[in-house]
C-alpha cells in the first residue's frame, strides 16, 4: 500500500551526501525529457557517478501517466479511521502478521536488541505497506522517479530520490529495466525510498547485499534501523486505547496538547484494557472521529509514525495495528456523529480558508490543519471542541 510522500522532506534532512550537494540543477523540471535527463546525468556525474552508470540508469527512462494519475489521486486517505482500519486490519492480515513474527522470531529479537524497535511495530508497517511482501508494486522504479522529478509539482522532493536510485544502479543494487515498486518510487517489502535504503539498509541475511524485495530479514532490520533513526524510544509505548468521561473538556484533545499521564488520570481518563503507564510520561489525547468514537492516548513514540507517514488516518491505523499485534484487543468504535462527504469537506475547507485558517490544499482530506481549524471554530461557537467536523458544524458556518 503506497503511503503519502509527505515524509520525504524529513527524510532528506538527514540523507546521504548525494542529496545535499550540487543543487545547481535542482530547480530543473518539465520541458523536453531528453534535456531534463541530460541535466540529471550531469548532476549525477558531479556527485561521483560514472558517466557510463548514469547513462545505463537512464537509458530507457520514460514518463509514466499511471504515476501522474496516482500522484494526484490518493483518495483512500479520505476514509475515516474506523472505515480505513476495518478495511486494512483484517483477520487474515492479523494471522499472517503473527505467523511472520513467529517465523522470523530470531530476526525480530535482533531488531529489538540492536535497535530497540518491537516486532509488532515493524510487522504492522510490513503488513500495511505490502501485505508482508506479497504486493510490492509493479511500477518501474526508475520511471516513477523520473516522472515525479520531471513533473513540476514536487521536484525538490523527488530529484534527490532519483539521484539516489542512480547511485543504487552504480552499486548493482537496482536494475533500471526490471526493478519495480510503488508509484512514488518506494522499493521492497517495507516500501522505502532510495535515499533511505542507501543510508539505513542492513544486510541481515549475510549475503553481501541489501535486498529489500526478496529478503524478509533484510527488510525487517532495515525497517528497524530506519525507525530508530526517526527517534524511536526503546521500551516506551506508542498508543493505548482509553475511556474518556462524558463531561471531559474536549478542547484539550489533539496532537500538540500533550500532558503527563498522571494529569490525564486525574481528569478521569482510564485505560480501556490493562492500566495506563505510571509516572509523568507525556501523552496526547486522540479522538479520530470525535468524542463519541474511539479514544487513544498517543505517547512520544507516536511521532515516529507521523515521520513515516503524515496521514493522520494511516498513522493512527498503523499504530493501532501494532498494538493489536502486541496483544491488545479491538477498539470500541462507539457511535460517532456522522461526518462529512467529500463535497461537504471541501466546502468546509473553503470556508475555513476564507476565515484565514491554514488548511492546506482544498482536497477533502481531514488533515491536521483542518482539524485544528475545526476545533477553534467549535470553541468559538460553544460546541464540544473534539475537532470532528459534522454537517451541523458546516451548517452553522455557512
Amino acid at each position: 500500500m503506497t503511503k503519502l510522500i509527505s515524509r520525504l522532506t524529513a527524510t532528506m534532512m538527514g540523507a546521504a551526501c548525494i542529496v545535499l550537494t550540487t543543487p545547481a540543477y535542482a530547480a530543473e523540471c518539465g520541458g523536453n525529457l531528453g534535456q531534463f535527463l541530460n541535466g540529471v546525468k550531469r548532476e549525477a556525474i558531479t556527485l561521483g557517478i560514472s558517466e557510463s552508470d548514469a547513462n545505463r540508469a537512464l537509458a530507457n527512462a520514460a514518463i509514466s501517466q499511471t504515476v501522474l494519475r496516482r500522484d494526484r489521486a490518493q483518495g483512500i486517505f479520505k476514509k475515516t479511521f474506523i472505515d480505513f482500519s476495518k478495511l486494512v486490519i483484517s483477520g487474515n492480515r492479523m494471522q499472517h502478521g503473527q505467523a511472520n513474527m513467529n517465523k522470523y522470531a530470531s530476526v525480530f529479537e535482533r531488531a529489538e536488541r540492536e535497535y530497540g524497535v518491537p516486532a509488532a511495530v515493524i510487522t504492522a508497517f510490513w503488513g500495511l505497506e505490502t501485505d508482508y511482501g506479497a504486493v510490492q508494486g509493479d511500477i518501474n522504479t526508475m520511471n516513477a522517479l523520473v516522472t515525479l522529478s520531471h513533473d513540476c509539482r514536487r521536484p525538490e522532493l523527488f530529484r534527490p530520490q532519483l539521484l539516489a536510485a542512480i547511485e543504487m544502479v552504480s552499486r548493482g543494487d537496482l536494475d533500471p529495466a526490471r526493478t519495480t515498486g510503488a508509484w512514488a518510487g518506494e522499493i521492497g517489502q517495507v516500501q522505502l525510498l532510495p535515499v533511505d535504503i542507501i543510508k539505513y539498509g542492513v544486510d541481515a541475511d549475510g549475503d553481501g547485499r541489501v535486498r529489500l524485495k526478496t529478503s524478509a530479514p533484510d527488510a525487517i532490520l532495515t525497517a528497524a534501523n530506519f525507525i530508530t533513526h526517526l527517534g524511536w524510544q526503546s521500551g516506551q509505548p506508542w498508543l493505548q486505547e482509553v475511556v474518556v468521561p462524558a463531561d471531559f473538556t474536549w478542547q484539550q484533545s489533539g496532537l500538540g496538547k500533550a500532558l503527563p499521564v498522571n494529569e490525564w488520570s486525574a481528569q478521569g481518563i482510564t485505560a480501556r484494557q490493562g492500566s495506563l503507564p505510571s509516572g509523568t510520561l507525556s501523552a496526547a489525547l486522540l479522538l479520530p472521529q470525535g468524542r463519541k468514537g474511539p479514544a487513544f492516548l498517543a505517547f512520544p513514540n507516536f511521532s515516529i509514525y507521523l515521520e513515516w507517514n503524515k496521514s493522520f488516518v494511516y498513522t493512527t491505523t498503523a499504530a493501532y495495528f501494532a498494538t493489536r499485534l502486541a496483544g491488545a484487543g479491538r477498539y470500541d468504535a462507539g457511535n460517532p456523529e456522522t461526518g462529512l462527504s467529500d463535497g461537504q469537506m471541501k466546502a468546509l475547507q473553503t470556508i475555513l480558508a476564507g476565515k484565514g485558517y491554514d488548511v492546506g490544499k482544498i482536497d477533502g482530506i481531514l488533515g491536521s490543519g483542518t482539524r485544528n481549524a475545526v476545533q477553534k471554530e467549535q470553541i468559538r461557537l460553544g460546541l464540544p471542541a473534539d475537532a470532528w467536523p459534522t454537517p451541523g458544524l458546516l451548517s452553522r458556518l455557512q
